[in-house]
């Protein structure tokens, strides 16, 4: 979450008047995240968000996140819920931007994930891949391999400054990736960015998933691959197996991986890793003026994806094929 579109309070009131939920009496900029305008507002009737999308989020994509947050909601998945106008409508506009009011969830992300993060996570994941199964709206990934290229074109001659020999690494790994990447493993709803800090907790109890504006189809396992990378990584860039173990067998206990599914696992780590590593590199060689964002670090995904570049098989992740297989 960021800010990059400041909202006045006249238009925010006369934005309100289209909704049930009482006046506002404050709202603040939350300055996390790289995607949209983000904003805490407190009514008379609660607390919600109040979010802008900014001009990388496309507007004929808005109907399919609305839509499969609503749509996971009614399966059982906990996930904010967008609030619509007296009229039916769940995207409005405000000041100049498409906008929406999403509920709250009571929690808080872990900053320093453990293992019983991972297992909820783990369980929370293969929930959703379930619940996503008759959601009738498509969306493609645009964050996929074919559009890893495109990507790393945009900053290829500035990688290296930022360390020297990155752009020979990401040339070679991104030929062997579009050389290799799978076709035809299971596939479905997943919500593609499933870090730490899109899953809350009270406590040990996961409390919500958010942040679904980058959820798409494509293969599910590829979304337990970003999960190896997003959750199981310590502070020192030490991968951990426990995690990973924990994780993995979480999300068999709800949704058993194939055996082919297993097999590809370590080489769509590799990708996740890559795809991280792209966008935070593009954000941080771009970063937009006035806004607040803090750009994530690029080259933690470096160690990471050297790491998965090492793995043999899923064994190495801590789990025996033959206890996740369908």
């Amino acid at each position: 979450m960021a800010v990059y579109t400041d909202v006045a309070e006249e238009e925010l009131t006369e934005f309100l008047r289209n909704y049930d939920i009482g006046k506002h009496l404050s709202y603040k900029g939350i300055a996390e995240g790289v995607e949209n305008s983000n904003f805490l507002l407190h009514t008379t009737t609660g607390y919600f968000f109040l979010t802008l999308y900014e001009k990388r989020v496309a507007v004929s994509d808005l109907p399919f996140f609305l839509g499969l947050m609503t749509h996971l909601a009614s399966h059982g998945i906990t996930c904010p819920q967008p609030v619509k106008t007296r009229r039916g409508e769940a995207l409005g506009t405000l000041a100049g931007r498409p906008a929406a009011i999403i509920g709250f969830l009571e929690g808080a992300w872990p900053r320093k994930p453990r293992v019983v993060h991972c297992v909820a996570v783990g369980r929370a994941l293969a929930k959703l891949h379930l619940a996503g199964q008759d959601f009738p709206m498509k969306r493609v990934n645009t964050l996929s391999v074919l559009g890893w290229r495109p990507l790393f074109d945009m900053i290829a001659s500035r990688v290296d400054t930022l360390q020297h020999g990155l752009h020979a690494l990401l040339s070679e790994e991104l030929d062997h990736l579009e050389k290799f990447w799978p076709k035809h493993l299971p596939d479905g709803v997943i919500h593609a960015d499933l870090f730490p800090d899109n899953v809350l907790f009270l406590r040990n109890r996961l409390s919500g998933l958010i942040d679904f504006y980058f959820a798409c189809n494509d293969i599910l396992a590829y979304d337990v691959a970003i999960c190896l990378n997003a959750w199981c990584f310590e502070n020192d860039h030490s991968f951990n197996v426990t995690k990973a173990r924990a994780l993995l067998n979480a999300y068999s206990h709800e949704r058993k991986l194939s055996a082919d599914e297993q097999e590809a696992l370590p080489l769509l780590a590799r990708g996740a890793a890559m795809r991280f590593l792209l966008t935070r590199l593009v954000d941080s060689l771009n970063v937009r003026p006035g806004s607040l964002v803090r750009p994530k670090d690029p080259l933690e995904y470096v160690r990471r994806l050297r790491f998965q570049q090492g793995v043999a098989s899923i064994r190495d992740y801590g789990v025996e094929q033959s206890g996740l297989v369908a």
